[in-house]
């Protein structure tokens, strides 16, 4: 005997109300009818007793004539609901020819919550709730901090299975998520969705103190902290601070020494990995960014706004000690240290220190003696490149460093700061004992032998000793009886 089923559609269908009627009635066959009407809202106050008449998703009336034998064998309503629970919980089967969702009572009860809102499992530790049980299961383990999922092909663990998976495909370069719009792909659907507003422009995330608008959450965050001042990643080894937390990653490796980016081409390794992408354009010659004004062309765009600045004078970098401005950053870090007399480059073999970086690897050419850098006209090698191409320029007579306020040229760009200071009047090294300041660094050390009494220059011929060096070559003529002025 066929009963009829009547109920209105929902975006999500399930098999448990019509597998209670199987269960109850041995499996009879039902005929499911469905209306055309709008789905109705589930009812607040859901009892499991209205399973028989009336569904969770608003179906409607359930008009089923029951048979007498079958009424006697219900004792009571409860005892069915135990005998639907027991048996769809281990195999529901779904409703032929229905396109079905979920096939557990579980599952109607979960999606059920989704709509209402009601998050039954809460958290002990932190108060958060949770629709599922499961949910909360995977959640407690950030309190615990068990992480009982190993990477086999690393020591990394993770305390959910999701993040192990997604780790994995770091080690199998699989890429999953596809762009529809270009051949991108990634092996994240964050990241994908994130990728996929750089088609769109869509840049929902609107900063409440200026105009910028962002395509993600994280970056306005982020750039709010240029409002605020705030920087929340701060180093454990040193009392740096910063916006951001790959910044701090970063700089971390200042400290260990790690160099995660290996060149693939001669095994350079680098601590970030835009330096590695830098040094590969090395390999490619690839030089992408063309200066308009001349026809030099450059593999980073920074370098070429700081060649732009040689053709426009300009000069944004301003000494808060004296009134010298510079064109780059760096140059006017490094001018700083003569104000400051800070020299953070310090020689592991003697502990000389440096105010630049390419001031130590200079010098520790003289505790190795290596010179790799071989002239090409004659027998002269040097320890540094940059000193095999100012050398080079004796034999061609270039001089590139032009003044710009003189007609005079230099081979050296040294030569030419020394020599701006004749028409500035710079005397930017002063020595700490007296009021006397240089225009050359050389100068100051010279004058400071006055103070010291150091004499560094030894004659080989007797036990005499000199504050400089000239002196000495004179005094050598004594000894040789050289008299090359006639």
């Amino acid at each position: 005997m066929s009963e009829s089923v009547e109920k209105d559609k929902c975006p999500n269908n399930f098999a448990q109300c019509v597998s209670f009627y199987n269960i109850a009635y041995g499996n009879k066959d039902i005929e499911v009818k469905h209306s055309t009407e709008n789905y109705i809202k589930p009812d607040e106050n859901y009892h499991p007793q209205e399973v028989l008449r009336k569904s969770a998703y608003g179906i409607s009336e359930v008009n089923v004539k029951i048979e007498s034998e079958v009424k006697e064998e219900l004792i009571n309503i409860q005892s069915v609901e135990i005998k639907l629970k027991e048996e769809i919980e281990i195999n529901a089967e779904p409703i032929p020819g229905e396109k079905l969702h979920h096939y557990r009572t579980c599952d109607l009860l979960k999606h059920k919550r989704i709509l209402t809102g009601n998050n039954p499992y809460k958290c002990r530790k932190c108060s958060k709730d949770f629709s599922n049980k499961s949910t909360l299961i995977i959640h407690q383990i950030i309190h615990t901090g068990e992480k009982p999922y190993q990477c086999s092909q690393c020591d990394k663990i993770f305390s959910q299975n999701s993040g192990l998976i997604k780790h994995l495909r770091t080690h199998t370069g699989e890429k999953p998520y596809q762009c529809s719009q270009c051949d991108k792909a990634f092996s994240q659907n964050n990241n994908l969705t994130k990728h996929l507003m750089i088609h769109t422009g869509k840049k929902p995330y609107q900063c409440s103190q200026c105009d910028k608008t962002f395509s993600q959450n994280n970056g306005l965050i982020n750039h709010l902290r240029t409002h605020t001042g705030e920087k929340p990643y701060q180093c454990s080894q040193c009392d740096k601070a910063f916006l951001l937390k790959t910044n701090l990653i970063s700089h971390q490796r200042t400290h260990t020494g790690e160099k995660p980016y290996q060149c693939c081409r001669c095994g350079k390794a680098f601590s970030q990995n835009c330096d590695l992408i830098n040094h590969l354009m090395v390999h490619t010659g690839e030089k992408p960014y063309q200066c308009s004004q001349c026809d030099k062309a450059f593999s980073l765009k920074t370098n070429l706004i700081s060649h732009q600045r040689t053709h426009t004078g300009e000069k944004p970098y301003q000494c808060c000690r004296c009134d010298q401005a510079f064109s780059h950053n760096n140059t006017l870090t490094i001018h700083m240290r003569t104000h400051t007399g800070e020299k953070p480059y310090h020689c592991s073999q003697c502990n000389q220190g440096f105010s630049q970086n390419s001031d130590l690897t200079k010098h520790l050419g003289t505790h190795t003696g290596e010179k790799p850098y071989q002239c090409s006209h004659f027998d002269k090698a040097f320890s540094q490149k940059t000193n095999l191409i100012s050398h080079q320029r004796t034999h061609t007579g270039e001089k590139p460093h032009q003044c710009s306020h003189c007609d005079k040229a230099f081979s050296q760009n040294s030569y030419l700061i020394k020599h701006l200071r004749t028409h500035t009047g710079e005397k930017p090294y002063q020595c700490s004992q007296c009021d006397k300041a240089f225009t050359q660094n050389n100068e100051l050390i010279k004058h400071m032998r006055t103070h010291t009494g150091e004499k560094p220059y030894q004659c080989s011929q007797c036990d005499k000793a000199f504050s400089q060096n000239h002196d000495l070559i004179n005094h050598l003529m004594v000894h040789t009886g050289e008299k090359p002025f006639q």
